[in-house]
């Protein structure tokens, strides 16, 4: 079966330290909580190859299974992008809401 593109939105994750354990989670500012968490490779979470608070560009969908709690979806094949701390600003640049 294919993967549906269009369920798919991009999104800033990064590795922080949760319940003793490195867990990703959306960066503050987008339409997902913080607390929200996300299923991916286990590549993203390995400190020995990226240091904790990397933010990471990836494509993910809102799913649950089997109607459980709702996460976080990353297809472990995607390509992994490192975002520096100014494309992580000019990314989240577009998602802040403007309070009128």
């Amino acid at each position: 079966m294919a993967r549906d593109a269009y369920a798919y939105r991009q999104l800033a994750v990064e590795s922080v330290e949760w319940n003793g354990r490195v867990e990703i989670h959306p960066v503050s500012g987008q339409a997902y909580a913080t607390d929200l968490p996300v299923q991916c490779s286990r590549r993203l979470s390995d400190t020995s190859i990226y240091p904790l608070g990397t933010i990471f560009l990836v494509n993910a969908k809102l799913t649950d299974r089997m109607g459980g709690p709702q996460y976080l979806y990353v297809w472990h094949g995607d390509e992994i992008k490192v975002l520096s701390d100014a494309e992580a600003d000019v990314f989240l640049g577009a998602y802040r809401r403007v309070r009128l």
